[in-house]
């Protein structure tokens, strides 16, 4: 069966955790025991969440003094793809001993006039009390926007179109190389007036291009793996409710948070809407059990469960 997870950039660097490359690399490999017990059983395609370490290098960019001006964010994104795909790169090589595994960097195509340029909604970086965060704010030109009981800057998310190099992740696949790519949503780039891909001031939504990109390489399963368990309704009060099987249509009637559950809602009904397989969200520990209709969110045409005559 063809699975293509899309991993949750928590996975690598928690709420209040130091961003320092070890504390990263010891939470990935946590992480890798799950991918590497999938990978086993299943075709996989991996991509993963950039947000927290695309505002730390972004912030130490816009520290630099050498520089004239800091980096643009798509060229922020390309690093922290090399970044992240070299640490999962080499620990799923170490955990699958003799199996062929690539890490890519992948452009994804957006529109130049995406709305999404003039309202900032992805969440990037650490997070911060008010006072902090507009004091940054003050200082950078970000814009920022509360997360919960945080405050963390804000950027534009547009629609991704297609990955780029969409044709050459098949082929991998196809060669049966665990194939990482399409990191952070992708390199965000448009086609400009000449016809030529150009880059952009963007992180796209990795669970957007995940969808994208399942729907391409022809995935039966879309798998969006974070830090909690289901997706729930009325997250956070004590009318919470989770929410096991369901459909696209039942959860559009819902409403979800715009800058964290929002974007995998609406790329789990896109996945759905478009092919008639399956998607699911859920705890990245739990990922086999997913699979098996004991655990995570799972969004079919009808709300039922149908991989038990496959698995």
């Amino acid at each position: 069966m063809r699975v293509l997870v899309a991993l949750g950039g928590n996975a690598l660097l928690r709420r209040g955790q130091r961003p320092d490359a070890d504390v990263q690399q010891e939470n990935l490999r946590d992480a890798v025991t799950s991918l590497a017990s999938l990978a086993e059983r299943h075709e996989l395609i991996i991509t993963h969440g950039n947000g927290p370490q695309v505002g730390v290098l972004a912030l130490e960019s816009a520290k630099d003094a050498n520089l004239t001006r800091p980096y643009h964010l798509d060229t922020i994104v390309a690093e922290t793809q090399g970044m992240i795909g070299y640490w999962m790169l080499q620990a799923l090589q170490n955990a699958l001993p003799g199996r062929q595994v690539a890490a890519m960097v992948t452009q994804t195509l957006v529109s130049a006039v995406d709305p999404a340029f003039d309202d900032p909604t992805k969440f990037v970086g650490e997070v911060y009390d008010r006072q902090e965060a507009e004091k940054l704010a003050r200082e950078y030109g970000w814009t920022v926007k509360p997360d919960g009981q945080y405050w963390r800057r804000v950027v534009p998310s547009p629609t991704p179109q297609r990955v780029v190099e969409t044709r050459l992740i098949r082929r991998l696949v196809r060669d049966h190389v665990l194939t990482i790519c399409a990191g952070g949503g992708g390199i965000p780039v448009i086609r400009n007036e000449k016809g030529q891909l150009q880059g952009v001031e963007a992180v796209i939504d990795k669970d957007l291009t995940g969808s994208v990109l399942a729907e391409a390489l022809e995935a039966d399963v879309f798998m969006m793996l974070t830090d909690v368990p289901r997706v729930a309704r009325n997250f956070g009060t004590p009318q919470q409710e989770d929410i096991a099987h369901t459909t696209p249509h039942q959860l559009r009637a819902e409403e979800f948070p715009a800058g964290s559950m929002g974007p995998k809602v609406e790329a789990a009904c896109r996945f759905v809407e478009t092919t008639g397989d399956m998607a699911a969200i859920g705890k990245l520990d739990e990922a086999e059990r997913i699979l098996e209709g004991k655990g995570g969110t799972i969004v079919t045409p009808n709300a039922t469960w149908p991989l038990a005559s496959t698995l």
